[in-house]
């Protein structure tokens, strides 16, 4: 793989992330969530959900039904606060002796809602799927369309722009942003209170058993991407007997050592390669986007943009930082390379609306940015320990942005408040299953996926025996189930209407690169 140079640098980056804090004593003995997952299952079955016309604010078509599930704030106490999570569905289209039940999805996050993945079963890769199955989507705890969204501060602040994102940030911006993380930090905790700390994966986990047994399923068919993968994951080691059919697409590491911090560095690393991949295509297109015939060229290009809205934001709202927002998306989707290669061309030859059309912060999507940026770091800062030490951060990513400063700094900005967290943190539960103890599992991973790295895949399918890994070579797109390559798509409608996996796993080869379009 031409990642292997890169994976074998980072290596010897003395990573004092061993020195992170411990996790602070707020445990309470596992066996009274355990107690409380059961008893809120067991009040969600026997009250089922009452599907109807979904909330109009969510816009959704009136094929789509909608209703709620009761689940716990803190599951060692079932009989206290409440959340209520909408749920959404279509029912299976195909007869009703070929109906398998419900299958849950969850595109990921942490911070993202799967409410209108039901109106998946129209486009033809799932059709087949939807023929048997309720297609189910849910917002999950803290996310818009729950009955207590998460906020840490003004969404209209959140969006504004231009910023800036220095690939090699100095002392003066480091302090700037220090004192940002620690005013966001207190935000969350003024706005959530005391109920910050239960924004975590494992209540996340233990909410899919109650909508389980709310769905009136004995046993859950569930299809998880990105963080979506990390939950599952929890999930079959805290409810194996509960799972029927499990995908798993495009896998975080469930490594306990390597959650968050040490994740964020790899996903870091890896967005360096994908970054080259795009480059390098777009100067194979030399004669449509004009940027050079070198991946180096068009790295040129890119920079002096960069450079130039630092002094003048393109619309005066697009800087440095919506720019590296905006090609961030072409290191996680394929589809992106035209449009933001069109933009970049574009603008070198005087013309920035496109870029302002993709770039500019949107204040229609401000209440909902907002929204998953505050739970993303709400779970991501329980869930384990962080580095609580600045210098930590800086010494780390200093190094690892000699070898990859595309995203380094960004991703390290981003997740910056965990040093300041107010909330107690939990250690990583141990993702592990005995042989049989799970029925066969079906991971699917792109090889050169940067938001998750292929070496996740590798460690979850050791440690669930019995799983089966789907690889879809020398491509880079996030999430890969249902989008369109037929070799991936054939094994996961096989394996969810017949259970069958391709014993330890399968190779597909990568859908062909886009083709290059233009405004000309």
């Amino acid at each position: 793989m031409r990642t292997a140079a890169l994976y074998t640098s980072v290596g010897s980056l003395v990573l004092s992330a061993l020195a992170v804090a411990p996790a602070a004593a707020w445990e309470r003995p596992a066996d009274a969530e355990t107690r409380g997952t059961a008893i809120a299952a067991a009040r969600a079955g026997a009250a089922g959900i009452g599907f109807g016309p979904c909330p109009e604010k969510e816009m959704l078509p009136d094929s789509l039904k909608c209703g709620t599930v009761k689940v716990p704030l803190d599951y060692a106490e079932p009989d206290g606060r409440q959340l209520e999570l909408t749920v959404s569905r279509t029912p299976a289209t195909g007869p009703a002796r070929d109906r398998q039940g419900a299958l849950v999805y969850n595109p990921g996050g942490p911070g993202a809602s799967s409410v209108t993945f039901p109106m998946a079963g129209e486009l033809p890769e799932w059709k087949g799927i939807a023929g048997a199955y309720d297609l189910v989507g849910y917002a999950p705890r803290g996310v818009n369309g729950s009955s207590a969204p998460l906020s840490c501060q003004d969404p209209a602040a959140f969006t504004k722009g231009p910023t800036d994102a220095p690939t090699h940030p100095t002392a003066e911006y480091k302090e700037a942003r220090v004192a940002r993380a620690k005013a966001y930090a207190r935000g969350c905790a003024e706005h959530a209170g005391e109920t910050l700390r239960h924004y975590t994966s494992l209540n996340n986990a233990r909410d899919l058993d109650v909508l389980r047994a709310a769905l009136g399923e004995e046993r859950l068919t569930f299809m998880g991407a990105s963080y979506g993968t990390y939950f599952g994951a929890l999930y079959a080691t805290l409810f194996p007997s509960h799972v029927r059919r499990m995908v798993f697409d495009s896998v975080v590491d469930p490594d306990p050592e390597k959650i968050w911090y040490r994740s964020n560095m790899d996903q870091s690393l890896a967005f360096e390669t994908r970054w080259e991949d795009f480059r390098r295509w777009v100067a194979e297109h030399d004669d449509v986007y004009r940027l050079g015939t070198t991946p180096e060229s068009v790295q040129r290009h890119y920079d002096e943009v960069r450079a130039e809205l630092a002094v003048e934001p393109a619309g005066g709202k697009v800087g440095p930082g919506q720019l590296h927002a905006a090609f961030l998306g072409a290191g996680y989707y394929d589809d992106y390379w035209a449009m933001r290669a069109t933009a970049l061309s574009e603008y070198v030859r005087g013309n920035p609306e496109p870029l302002v059309a993709q770039a500019a912060p949107r204040a229609v999507a401000a209440k909902d940015s907002e929204n998953a940026q505050a739970v993303y770091t709400a779970v991501e800062c329980n869930d384990a320990s962080w580095p609580e030490d600045f210098a930590v951060w800086d010494r780390d990513h200093t190094d690892l942005a000699r070898l990859a400063p595309f995203e380094t700094w960004d991703n390290a900005f981003t997740n910056l408040p965990c040093a300041f967290w107010p909330a107690p943190r939990q250690r990583p539960l141990d993702v592990r299953v005995g042989w049989g103890e799970l029925p066969p599992v079906l991971i699917l991973a792109a090889e050169r996926d940067a938001a998750s790295p292929y070496q996740g895949a590798l460690e979850l399918r050791k440690r669930l025996p019995g799983s089966s890994l789907v690889t879809e070579r020398d491509a880079g797109t996030h999430g890969v189930g249902g989008a369109g390559n037929p070799c991936v798509d054939d094994h996961l409608r096989r394996y969810l209407l017949t259970g069958r996996v391709p014993g330890r796993g399968a190779d597909c080869a990568a859908r062909p690169e886009p083709n290059a379009v233009s405004l000309d």
